[in-house]
């Protein structure tokens, strides 16, 4: 504990020291509890990048090597954090964000997957403009953020447990999106692939619509990537510009080119959440079930719904986004391709390239949307 106070109470100088100036933000604090947080153990890195925090994302993001501990959002000192606790950003970062702490620089509150788990405060204001603490206290803060950064999130190892978990990061991605979008000027690298979502799939793209798609072709390019990748736990979200099939080469450019090296670091850094996510769920539990019937059912097709569902029933319920069992799709395929040689004289059944084929479901779709 005595290099631990020793810590906490350099800590609690340097605030009192910038509170005596008078012009003192939350922003100004931001050094000291970046040194006090990164002496609380070896290797971790605390990181507060201005670009990021501007497109609404938490202060800080907590690494100890290329793994993401938790995060930290810090409000100016005597900033009430019941009203922060309750406000739209917070409820944005709870659900997603599974190790989170809420701090106005002297109290702190630990959040585990959007639970409050743990609240302590190192001391109190006084009117002089002092910090009133006690040994006691630091101890119990201390205890708080050891708590917070040693924290591992428990593996996910259901279907419906990994989408919600997907769907919940996917939301504030789609989030951030916007955000970003809306603070960048013409030109900027979200403007840029929303020109190239226009000029390549849907000429009315609107703002929104581009997020959701942006949010889900990342969440989803993952999960399919991590389905055949190698790597396990070792999975980044690097692995999808090599691992995603080459016969779906539409998903593997797109994902290349919006989740490859060079992806926005203003959204990067939750991207790699979500992969860090799915590098440790638990694979073969989650895709257990899906050859149960047969042992071709594809469980990247398949999960699919699942996701959805989580993600946004509506868009879902839209789309028409429902999986058909692959025997009564082979069934249907097959009494086509029968009735076509045998009714139709068309002797090569589906393979026929001088005829048009309609998907009823797709026709179904349309109809409705129309």
């Amino acid at each position: 504990m005595s290099d631990n106070l020793k810590a906490f109470n350099t800590y609690l100088r340097s605030i009192e020291n910038e509170l005596s100036q008078g012009n003192a933000t939350e922003h100004t604090h931001r050094s000291a509890l970046k040194a006090l947080l990164e002496s609380l153990g070896d290797g971790i890195v605390a990181t507060n990048e201005p670009r990021r925090v501007e497109c609404g994302a938490p202060d800080f993001v907590i690494t100890r090597g290329s793994t993401t501990i938790g995060y930290v959002e810090a409000k100016d000192v005597g900033k009430s954090l019941d009203e922060a606790e309750h406000s739209d950003q917070l409820q944005r970062y709870r659900d997603p964000l599974t190790n989170l702490v809420l701090t106005d620089y002297l109290e702190f509150r630990w959040y585990v997957n959007g639970e409050r788990r743990l609240t302590a405060r190192l001391g109190s204001l006084t009117a002089e403009g002092k910090i009133k603490r006690d040994r006691a206290s630091i101890q119990a803060v201390a205890e708080l953020l050891s708590s917070f950064l040693s924290h591992k999130a428990e593996a996910v190892g259901t279907p419906r447990e990994l989408a919600m978990r997907m769907a919940r990061q996917a939301h504030l991605i789609r989030n951030l999106i916007i955000n970003a979008f809306e603070k960048e000027p013409e030109g900027g690298s979200l403007h840029s692939q929303l020109v190239a979502f226009r000029d390549n799939l849907i000429p009315d793209l609107s703002v929104d619509y581009f997020a959701d798609m942006y949010a889900q072709t990342i969440a989803y390019g993952l999960f399919a990537a991590r389905c055949i990748s190698n790597n396990g736990t070792s999975f980044t979200r690097l692995d999808p510009a090599q691992n995603l099939p080459r016969t779906n080469p539409f998903l593997r450019k797109l994902f290349q080119y919006i989740a490859g090296y060079d992806l926005d670091d203003r959204i990067a850094w939750l991207v790699d959440d979500l992969a860090q996510l799915l590098a440790q769920a638990d694979m073969e539990a989650v895709l257990k079930d899906f050859g149960k019937r047969t042992a071709k059912e594809d469980p990247v097709v398949h999960f699919y719904e699942t996701f959805l569902k989580e993600y946004d029933p509506r868009i879902r319920e839209m789309r028409g986004v429902y999986y058909s069992p692959e025997p009564a799709v082979s069934y249907i395929v097959r009494s086509i391709d029968y009735l076509l040689k045998t009714r139709f004289n068309k002797p090569e059944g589906l393979a026929d390239e001088n005829t048009l084929f309609l998907d009823p479901a797709v026709a179904q779709q349309r109809s409705s949307t129309w």
